[in-house]
């Protein structure tokens, strides 16, 4: 579970670095940062790709995989409905009125006016966090590290994610405050989830399987680096679904032979 701890730690560090920053990280920051993680992304990868071709005893199994898992997952729309959720307002937007709606608000009470401000300061926060725990939660890194930190003890996927939840961290609460501090303790919940599950059926994980497993994953993560460089969307999410191939086809292996 250290990979995970560790990454729970740094969510928390980046959301008091990003309150105690108030006015928010300049473009000029946040674009040099993403493009050193794009890159180190971009090497676990396909590194964990390459590295495991060699152990691979299906070889054609993971272009199938992708086939599927990207048919699927767009079908889904899975990456649609993620950016929907992300990219949705705010706040909402005020309704236009006519002179006497402007006389109104002009002429409201400024207990009035207080109260909707915090209302607004709750809901941006309450927003922010949604979209923050989606972010630390949904992604090839943040679901198969888990797994593999507990079956191999490695890791460095984990450590990876760990590092980009630290800048998308010190981002959030740079904009919506200390409150963003509440998607870690979710984002350690999800991760164990995946880390308990995988031990307790640690023997029906066979070493073809993890193998198999890590050649897609890496592709997803070598994907992921490249939407964070800005070259090529490659709609990672909707490729989601080909993790579970693998484990589909070993599963009808089993019970047929």
């Amino acid at each position: 579970m250290i990979g995970t701890i560790i990454n729970t730690c740094t969510i928390i560090a980046g959301t008091v670095l990003g309150a105690m920053l108030h006015r928010g990280i300049k473009e000029k920051y946040k674009t040099v940062l993403y493009n050193g993680l794009g890159l180190v992304s971009l090497a676990i990868g396909l590194n964990a790709t390459i590295q495991n071709f060699p152990k691979s005893q299906y070889p054609v199994l993971f272009i199938v995989a992708m086939a599927l898992g990207g048919v699927v997952g767009t079908w889904l729309d899975i990456d649609g409905r993620f950016k929907k959720l992300v990219n949705r307002p705010l706040l909402t937007s005020p309704r236009r009125g006519g002179k006497d709606d402007a006389e109104k608000v002009e002429n409201s009470s400024n207990c009035k006016e207080e109260t909707n401000d915090l209302e607004t300061t709750k809901g941006s926060l309450s927003d922010g966090l949604a979209t923050a725990i989606l972010l630390y939660c949904i992604g090839p890194l943040s679901m198969l590290g888990p797994v593999v930190s507990a079956l191999q003890g490695d890791h460095t996927f984990l450590f990876t994610n760990a590092t980009l939840d630290f800048v998308s961290a010190t981002i959030f609460a740079s904009t919506y405050g200390l409150g963003m501090v509440f998607a870690a303790p979710v984002l350690f919940c999800w991760q164990g989830l995946f880390y308990l599950v995988a031990t307790i059926s640690s023997s029906a994980v066979s070493d073809a399987l993890m193998a198999e497993l890590l050649i897609v994953g890496g592709l997803l993560i070598t994907a992921s680096g490249l939407s964070l460089l800005q070259l090529k969307d490659c709609k990672t999410l909707n490729l989601l679904p080909a993790l579970l191939v693998p484990v589909l086809f070993f599963v009808i292996v089993e019970l047929c032979f």
